[in-house]
């Protein structure tokens, strides 16, 4: 192997310089590894030239640096090169060139270009030598400094012609093999964590092959425990919705996958011997080769169990509505049938009290029918609210009063902090919310304990509580309670309607609810935000954050989205309400819209065409630093906890109302205008004028150290993975490079004065990446 750190001096014979050159071409395509691949090539470049440095930098399609790699540079030389300010310059100028490029002068030929006079590495003599592959530029070779101090010559760059173009096509190899693993690596986990089992059975021989995650948990269902599936196959058998029995034991699964047939969205039920069955919806698909052998068979299974309960909730909910409707109704019935069969006159005292049944019966029925449009509109996303300036103190109040005056024996204890702002509320809405949460908690609470209000500030929005010290819930009820059929025998609370309902209007308000408690015989807790009020500042103060003008300019505001509805009504509501909306369908759009026309807040469909929002908040410089609020179909807690977890500022579920929406966009670019300074102990970061102080003295950081810590600030409390540090500070590099990340959190922590062994400021996650803590953690 060649000895890289002593090029040779001698370009030797011709013989010499070929066998030389065989030996680099069989380097470089011993490894598919895009990493390995780019090292070898420019080790190898260097010793067929004496070179004493060396380079490469690759584009991608774009034209855009993608990968640096360098061979006989000192560390610090390398860092010195990649934070160079005029570095991108000088790679544009090289990129553009049409040919090779021998410098014998490199400081006067920096000059001749308008470059500083700095030099970034101790090299004068330069051999540039461009890489292309079928006709596309993959990127070019830089070799400096030869041994001896003596220029590059024709046989050097007819060397390196020849040996660019092999390069050239290991490298391209090189990627496209990344590309595969990575495609295939994408493929297989969304196939792994699909909710639909996947099974994929060799035609040959009947055996299945491959189970994903869904399917396991299925099989596992059926299967005697620690036994291996083939023992389940032997005894399974399969039911159609014909009435068609298919006992696996007696009709081998090879000759059933033989003669395979695709089948699309078939009831099958299977079951075992010893009564465990199980209901699936199947679909079947052969796949063949082009003479049309059978090679597999995919099966997926679609657990109908869940479908199931629904329906089953969704019977117990119209059965709930019509008891509950049918209460009233009975009291009002019997009223009218006493007076008008009566057998005898009644005082006047005694039918204004029959009169009274049926209005407050009448009242109720109402209420509930009110409820039942509420609920209705949510799911259509067409409830409405007018939020205005309202004080905590005014709701609390009217709605305890309202409750009182119901009956209720409960003592209702309110503590409100002085001081607290207002906030933008719909009265009727609110009280509605309080009145519910005040029922509930009414309703799972003994009379002799006390019913607690609370409110505090929490950012952006007042957090109201409603406390009991009943029957608590366990954790496995508290992330079912605002599902609307989600039912909960140990509170009694039937169909969830009323918790769904209070959801429903807190988050047409822009703000959150949730439920806590330490768990059975603890009591609970409901907790709902609302969104603070702007308050007035005078005829000349600025336009409040979250207004729909800055400056006296529309605020802008981009939306991605790949559904056409969506992208129409988000846009109207946004223009009806003096935003200046941009919308895209093609998340590819994003970086550049994003660059070209500046939003002040993205709002950004979960699931896009060929990728996700979470990953494009990973990928695309500058989204991270942007508010971003997610809209998607999806509205399971832990599919919002990912959102919020990769940085988004908050979820809005569809089908959502332009009421909703406003007030979340409100609420979104309120929290992000301005961003305060960063102070977390000694540390200080003024992100308007760049500085950064620790215990009051100035910290002297380059571009590249400022970003990084920027990036973690800005993120703090939360982990910063490897990867998205790699993106978002070193956009033009590889996922893999992850030493480049390691060396500049070292230098980071040596200039804060941070112990690597027991750091303050930057905490490491074993094997994931790193954190700040948030301003206020001990």
């Amino acid at each position: 192997m060649a000895d890289y750190a002593n090029p040779p001096k001698d370009k030797g014979t011709p013989k010499e310089r070929a066998s030389a050159l065989s030996a680099a071409l069989l380097r470089i395509g011993v490894s598919l590894d895009l990493e390995t691949v780019l090292h070898e090539v420019v080790d190898s470049a260097r010793a067929l030239t004496g070179a004493r440095y060396g380079g490469i930098a690759t584009i991608d399609e774009s034209g855009g640096p993608q990968d640096f790699v360098s061979s006989g540079f000192t560390e610090e030389e390398h860092r010195r090169i990649l934070d160079w300010p005029e570095g991108m310059k000088l790679f544009e100028h090289f990129r553009d060139l049409r040919g090779p490029l021998r410098i014998a002068d490199a400081s006067v030929y920096f000059r001749a270009l308008g470059f500083a006079d700095e030099i970034v590495a101790p090299f004068n003599t330069i051999q540039g030598t461009p890489l292309h592959h079928r006709g596309v530029h993959v990127g070019n070779f830089y070799l400096a400094g030869k041994e001896g101090g003596a220029p590059f010559d024709g046989a050097d760059e007819e060397v390196l012609l020849l040996f660019a173009a092999q390069a050239a096509a290991a490298i391209a190899h090189a990627r496209a093999y990344r590309d595969e693993r990575r495609a295939r690596a994408d493929l297989e986990a969304l196939i792994e964590t699909s909710p639909v089992g996947v099974v994929v059975f060799d035609a040959a021989t009947g055996r299945p092959v491959s189970f994903n995650r869904e399917a396991r948990r299925l099989v596992d269902s059926l299967r005697p425990p620690g036994r291996p599936v083939e023992d389940l196959l032997q005894t399974l058998i399969c039911r159609r919705a014909d009435g068609t029995e298919i006992a696996l034991s007696e009709l081998p699964l090879a000759s059933v996958l033989s003669d395979a047939k695709t089948l699309r969205a078939e009831e099958i039920e299977l079951s075992v011997p010893d009564g465990r069955r199980l209901t699936t919806l199947v679909n079947v698909t052969p796949i063949r080769t082009e003479d049309g052998t059978l090679t597999s068979v995919v099966v997926t299974m679609q657990d109908l169990a869940p479908l199931q309960d629904l329906e089953h909730m969704r019977a117990e909910f119209l059965g709930m509505v019509s008891h509950e409707l049918r209460t009233p109704l009975t009291s009002i019935k019997g009223s009218t049938a006493t007076v008008l069969g009566r057998t005898r006159d009644f005082a006047p005292a005694e039918i204004e009290q029959f009169f009274r049944i049926i209005d407050e019966q009448a009242d109720r029925m109402s209420g509930l029918i009110g409820d039942l449009l509420d609920a209705g509109r949510i799911e259509t996303g067409t409830l409405s609210v007018a939020p205005e300036a309202a004080e905590v103190a005014d709701l609390v109040d009217q709605a305890r009063t309202t409750f009182v005056s119901g009956g209720s024996r409960h003592r209702i204890a309110i503590d409100l902090p002085p001081g607290l702002p207002r906030v933008l509320a719909d009265r009727r809405r609110i009280e509605q919310v309080l009145g519910n949460l005040l029922a509930n908690a009414a309703r799972h609470s003994p009379e002799t304990m006390p019913i607690r209000i609370a409110a505090n500030r929490e950012g952006a929005h007042v957090a109201i509580s409603v406390s009991d010290e009943g029957k608590g819930l366990t954790p496995e009820r508290l992330t079912q309670l605002f599902r609307k059929y989600a039912g909960d025998g140990e509170r009694g609370i039937g169909s969830g309607l009323g918790l769904a309902i209070c959801k429903g209007l807190v988050e047409a308000h822009g703000g959150r609810i949730r439920a806590e408690s330490g768990g059975p015989g603890q009591g609970a807790r409901f907790t709902f935000t609302l969104p603070m009020a702007d308050e007035a500042r005078g005829s000349e103060a600025a336009a409040a954050p979250g207004d729909s003008r800055d400056a006296g300019r529309p605020v802008r505001i981009l939306v991605v989205d790949d559904d056409p509805v969506t992208l129409r009504l988000v846009r109207d509501t946004l223009d009806s309400a003096g935003y200046a909306p941009l919308v895209t369908g093609d998340p590819r759009d994003l970086g550049h819209v994003l660059e070209t026309e500046k939003p002040a807040l993205v709002l950004l469909d979960l699931m896009l065409p060929g990728t996700d929002g979470i990953r494009l908040m990973e990928q695309v410089p500058g989204l991270a630093d942007l508010p971003v609020v997610f809209i998607s179909g999806y509205g399971r807690d832990e599919t919002v906890a990912r959102a919020l977890e990769a940085g988004a500022d908050d979820y809005i579920v569809k089908p959502f109302s332009p009421t909703e929406l406003l007030a979340r966009v409100r609420t979104a670019l309120r929290r992000r205008t301005g961003i305060s300074p960063f102070v977390y102990r000694d540390l200080e970061i003024d992100y308007d004028r760049r500085r950064v102080w620790v215990g009051g003295l100035a910290v002297d950081l380059t571009a590249t150290e400022y970003e990084l810590l920027r990036v973690l600030t800005l993120n703090a409390g939360r982990v910063s993975t490897f990867e998205s540090l790699l993106r978002r500070v070193w956009s033009g590099r590889g996922d893999d490079d992850l030493k480049i990340v390691r060396a500049y959190v070292k230098r980071l922590r040596r200039k804060l004065g941070d112990d690597a062994r027991n750091p303050v400021y930057i905490l490491t996650e074993r094997g994931v990446g790193y954190r700040m803590p948030r301003p206020g953690e001990p």
